[in-house]
């Protein structure tokens, strides 16, 4: 079973103490740290300042609530769930569909990039990202079985995830448990003999933990965790040689040559370069990056609108943080800014009107040519990468390659 999260402990984990919320004088402000517990049961220490906006932030959960609430008051409960609502992508419209439909589609879009309510979501992703689709072609019984069928099978993958179970983030009481980590353990273990070709990578550790800390039973999670890895994310993000990864590296990079020139150009003399920090956004989905809700925010719109999200997503910190940046000496410090920028964001707002309103045109149909455009060089890379590792080199040691297994974002 995975963990639920119950009203009072939402309630709980919102409060914050009026007489701390009022905290030191101004001049002491920056170093008075409050301690609270967020949505999904993380413990944070944060600014009075910050202890603010996480307490507007608790405000604006509750409107959007109201919301979806009054439009399951006019529409019907459960409207959303509709297939011919929720399966409708920005690629494909049908001619046939009705302007009652596609009113609603785009009124659904709009709510989510607005938020899903926290007791909604299990709901919404499914149905928004196709996994409930994906399941329904499999016996009842898919879940169980798998997991009944690889108890005490030993490989390279379950090795790797018996060795990242505890690193998996150790300050959240459930996920950091032995309940937490045996499911936690159960779900990976289990797709990585769903899909060999992939096994286990690190990164899917934060992604599958998080989607066990919303999703209502561990079984939803591993379904989430297959529509992700299987239709919304680059094909083959985990593969071996993480090709699918290294793509959308090259296309995040050429994004922000062409969105921020000025930007690129300064962040290339300084020696910075995006990989190093990109790499685990893509891998790990911001779930190391960003505080949960705000990750949750995120991941509301990428399970409705696919993979360009992530890209409007990457594009708006390096956006948000631009004037910093520009002003950064060295790649570390431009690596610290985003990194101090992205743990304190606990506005998601902040970070998503830029994502859909700074950042300009960013079509599927963009991504997917300058895809193909790279797509041959890596392979040409990636082949001449290999035979290096594979050419014997005397009097040294051959560097291992970053496999599912063994790789780290």
């Amino acid at each position: 079973m995975s963990m639920t999260v119950s009203s009072r402990e939402v309630e709980k984990g919102w409060t914050i103490d009026r007489q701390m919320m009022r905290g030191p004088p101004d001049w002491q402000r920056r170093d008075f740290k409050v301690k609270v517990i967020d949505l999904y049961l993380f413990p944070l220490e944060v600014s009075v300042d910050e202890a603010v906006i996480f307490n507007l932030v608790k405000e604006k959960v509750r409107e959007q609530t109201r919301r979806w609430l009054n439009m399951e008051a006019s529409k019907g409960v459960g409207w959303y769930l509709q297939s011919d609502i929720s399966s409708i992508s920005d690629q494909y419209v049908p001619a046939s569909l009705s302007i009652s439909t596609l009113t609603s589609t785009l009124q659904l879009k709009k709510l989510i990039r607005k938020g899903i309510p926290p007791t909604l979501r299990p709901k919404v992703w499914q149905a928004v990202s196709g996994a409930a689709r994906k399941r329904s072609n499999v016996p009842d019984s898919y879940y169980s079985d798998l997991s009944q069928a690889v108890i005490g099978a030993q490989t390279a993958s379950t090795r790797q995830i018996d060795h990242d179970l505890a690193r998996t983030f150790p300050s959240h009481p459930w996920v950091d448990s032995p309940e937490g980590q045996a499911t936690l353990r159960r779900v990976l273990v289990a797709y990585s003999f769903r899909d060999s070709s992939v096994g286990y990578c690190q990164g899917m550790n934060y992604v599958a933990a998080l989607l066990l800390l919303v999703m209502k039973t561990e079984e939803d999670a591993f379904w989430m965790l297959a529509v992700l890895l299987e239709n919304v994310l680059f094909s083959e993000s985990f593969a071996e040689d993480l090709r699918g990864c290294h793509l959308a590296q090259r296309v995040f990079k050429d994004l922000l040559k062409k969105k921020f020139p000025r930007l690129a150009q300064h962040l290339d003399q300084i020696g910075f370069d995006s990989t190093l920090v990109t790499t685990e956004w893509f891998l790990c989905l911001f779930a190391k990056s960003f505080p949960s809700e705000t990750t949750m925010r995120v991941w509301d719109v990428l399970f409705n609108e696919g993979v360009k999200v992530l890209f409007r997503v990457a594009l708006a910190v390096f956006k948000l943080n631009e004037d910093a940046l520009l002003a950064a000496k060295h790649a570390g410090q431009a690596i610290k800014i985003l990194q101090d920028s992205m743990s304190h964001l606990y506005d998601p707002d902040v970070l998503l009107k830029i994502a859909f309103d700074k950042v300009g045109q960013l079509s599927v149909n963009t991504i997917n040519k300058q895809s193909r455009k790279e797509q041959p060089q890596l392979m040409a890379d990636l082949q001449r990468r290999l035979q290096r590792l594979n050419s014997p080199r005397p009097n040294s040691l051959d560097s291992p390659i970053l496999s599912p297994a063994s790789g780290s974002p």
